[in-house]
């Protein structure tokens, strides 16, 4: 069944439709969706279902339709995402541009909180945030991503981190219950972020549709020198002009992945279309016939040899989903 000539839900063979009406359901909903157009590798199989939620209580009403052991998987801008060639068996809800909410709230004289939902780029959130004369928020341009992501793996640049700014967020169980959480809920790390376990129970799992950021009282024009300051920087050191997910490996302590990497000899390193960019050493570009196999092969490989040479042992901060083809 070909769902991408409607806009309105109407497949009865994945979703239960317990307590939902079917007209309840306002997004869109797709079968065997290339994930090539939905990730910034460019690479990559077929998610069997996707939903495109029309907002965010139309997301509430999807997810409390879904049978409970659904396999879920939000996707932003699919910049730090690898799918592989053999395709995803669960449901891929798409949020980029749709959980789009933007405001400004409590400002005063000391700065301001600004909402902002899953779906918006980090990027608008520093333009929104400058413009609006808060400060704290410009690192957040320099982040290829959506608020989501962000906050679900702590995304951080030229050494500021997104829980860093982070007040209180939003988040939507498998159930379709929206819950309100503290900084103190979470386990908060380097690119690791874990929703506090209390002892004897495992808590649901549970997505980010929104979060709160407080900053402080800033000036635009400096602000908006700051982010045209870091958009260049990051443009002269990130290879930007071809198919990447950003930094593929976390920083060990004390060091940095892409110099590990290139001590190794590793840049220009490349199975199939997948290569270590000669640009920076922990960015894998695809130069335009990589499979998400290729991909994931170079990851491995430069991994093993970076381990051999130098003892360290890499962490990837990629994450990878789907079957082997």
């Amino acid at each position: 069944m070909d769902m991408t000539e409607t806009n309105k839900f109407t497949d009865d063979s994945w979703v239960s439709h317990k307590g939902v009406s079917k007209g309840a359901l306002r997004g869109e909903a797709r079968v065997n969706e290339s994930m090539k157009k939905h990730t910034s590798w460019h690479a990559g199989g077929e998610a069997k279902r996707v939903y495109i939620p029309a907002d965010l209580a139309d997301l509430i009403q999807f997810m409390r339709a879904l049978p409970q052991g659904e396999p879920v998987y939000m996707v932003g801008l699919g910049s730090n995402l690898l799918v592989r060639d053999g395709g995803v068996r669960g449901t891929v809800v798409l949020l980029h541009a749709r959980l789009d909410e933007l405001r400004l709230e409590q400002q005063t004289a000391n700065g301001g909180s600004v909402y902002a939902g899953a779906g918006v780029s980090c990027a608008k959130v520093a333009r929104y945030a400058a413009v609006n004369s808060l400060a704290g928020a410009e690192f957040l341009a320099g982040i290829p991503g959506t608020v989501g992501g962000a906050l679900a793996m702590n995304a951080g640049c030229y050494g500021t981190e997104t829980w860093e700014i982070v007040e209180r967020v939003q988040t939507l169980n498998h159930a379709g219950q929206l819950h309100v959480r503290s900084l103190g809920d979470y386990e908060i790390s380097y690119r690791h972020v874990t929703l506090r376990q209390e002892p004897g129970n495992i808590p649901d799992e549970e997505w980010f549709v929104g979060g709160w950021f407080r900053l402080k009282d800033g000036d635009d024009a400096a602000s908006r020198k700051k982010i045209k300051e870091l958009l260049a920087k990051r443009a002269n050191s990130q290879p930007l002009n071809l198919p990447n997910a950003g930094s593929v490996f976390r920083n060990p302590p004390g060091d940095h992945a892409a110099r590990l990497i290139e001590s190794c000899g590793l840049k220009d390193f490349r199975i199939g279309g997948a290569m270590v960019s000669s640009k920076h050493a922990n960015f894998i570009v695809n130069t335009g016939t990589a499979t998400a196999a290729d991909i994931e092969a170079v990851i491995v490989a430069v991994r093993r040899i970076v381990k051999e040479q130098t003892g360290v042992e890499l962490v990837q901060e990629v994450r990878i989903i789907g079957e082997i083809k």
